[in-house]
């Protein structure tokens, strides 16, 4: 897999539209293409072709942006999505831009000739689902259940989209034709997709009434999804295999789910650490106490030292979010906020005012403080 930054190779900002990602491909692809004698680099064209399957995904562009080259190995944890290099098709990708332009297809080269991609297993779609949960569904996991429409292999046709094959006339069987173009950078052997059979070198004298001859129909499917502990808005997991049907005989797409998570009206959530804002009178502050405090597993007793500062801080570990898929938990930070009374009573005036007699000139907060008055 190239470990070259794909905006870079393209040569476009990583806030590009895609129509300045379309733009700056084509370019590219014009100059790098192996058919042009005087710039053309195989390498560098799969290359551009590559980043250009990247970042005109919108799903795999927003795995790229958030993971780097990392999101498609195929080793990468939940969050990955296991693309590889392997499932770029680039006759497709060409297909579509330079249509009319004299670089429809390839001169036979590498592992990207037409009736290869044509007619090798390709991956099915994957879906994307947002998905809304509650702070408690998000800290402790749950079970979700999600419908979506899916393409299924037609059991009629069994995917093939008909009865009755026989090999295309017009390919011989090899799901492309090969032709000569003139265009600006002289004549090119090019090598286009068959369009009697599709590319794939069959025609069928009975075209399946179940899929249209598509292999695939669209159906709605239910599905039960286990969210494990920890996971956090924008948090994305990856179920394999379970998204819509592949092209001949490929693997099933993947069903990627990302999370939206409801603040807490009490708890604040940073990662896999927990801040909780704990209320004290003056008096609680000054004199210390004992304090029932609320965490994510129950209630417990905090002992609270006499002379506590407003936004004092105390941790208790373990106490936090668990880590998505790891081991361990995060810590919960207690945070003390004296609450000062806006309103008071005459006798709870008279004992602030015999307090405030109570000189603190020897406090070293005060010395220093004192100073410069």
């Amino acid at each position: 897999m190239n470990k070259k930054d794909y905006y870079e190779v393209l040569g476009v900002s990583k806030n590009a539209t895609d129509e300045e990602i379309k733009r700056a491909f084509r370019k590219l692809a014009k100059e790098y293409h192996p058919d042009n004698k005087q710039t053309g680099d195989e390498a560098k064209f799969k290359e551009v072709g590559e980043a250009y399957a990247i970042l005109s995904d919108p799903n795999k562009r927003k795995q790229y942006d958030q993971f780097g080259h990392q999101a498609f190995t195929n080793n990468g944890g939940a969050n990955y999505s296991g693309f590889s290099a392997e499932d770029i098709d680039l006759s497709d990708i060409i297909d579509e831009l330079f249509r009319g332009s004299g670089f429809h297809g390839f001169s036979n080269f590498g592992n990207f000739g037409g009736s290869q991609s044509s007619k090798r297993p390709r991956k099915g779609e994957d879906s994307l689902v947002n998905i809304n949960l509650t702070f408690e569904e998000a800290v402790f996991g749950c079970k979700k259940n999600i419908t979506l429409d899916l393409n299924e292999v037609c059991s009629k046709c069994h995917g093939e989209g008909g009865f009755n094959s026989s090999t295309c006339p017009t390919c011989n069987g090899t799901g492309h034709v090969i032709g000569e173009q003139r265009t600006l950078f002289g004549v090119f052997q090019t090598q286009t997709t068959c369009s009697t059979c599709r590319g794939t070198g069959q025609i069928l004298k009975d075209v399946c009434d179940k899929c249209n001859g598509r292999g695939s129909v669209r159906s709605k499917k239910d599905i039960e999804v286990t969210i494990p502990e920890g996971v956090d808005t924008g948090y994305q997991l990856r179920i394999t295999g379970k998204g819509s049907a592949g092209i001949n005989g490929g693997p099933n797409g993947d069903i990627y789910l990302e999370f939206k998570v409801k603040d807490h009206e009490l708890f604040e959530r940073k990662e896999e650490d927990i801040y909780l804002h704990v209320p004290l009178t003056i008096t609680e502050a000054i004199l210390g106490t004992k304090k029932e405090v609320p965490t994510l597993t129950g209630n417990v007793i905090l002992e609270v030292k006499p002379g506590t500062q407003p936004n004092e801080m105390v941790k208790l570990r373990g106490k936090g979010v668990k880590k998505v898929n790891g081991i361990g938990k995060g810590t919960m930070y207690i945070i003390f906020d004296v609450v000062i009374p806006d309103r008071l009573s005459m006798s709870q005036k008279k004992l602030i005012k015999e307090l405030a007699t109570t000189s603190l000139d020897d406090d070293p907060k005060f010395k220093k403080f004192n100073k410069y008055i």
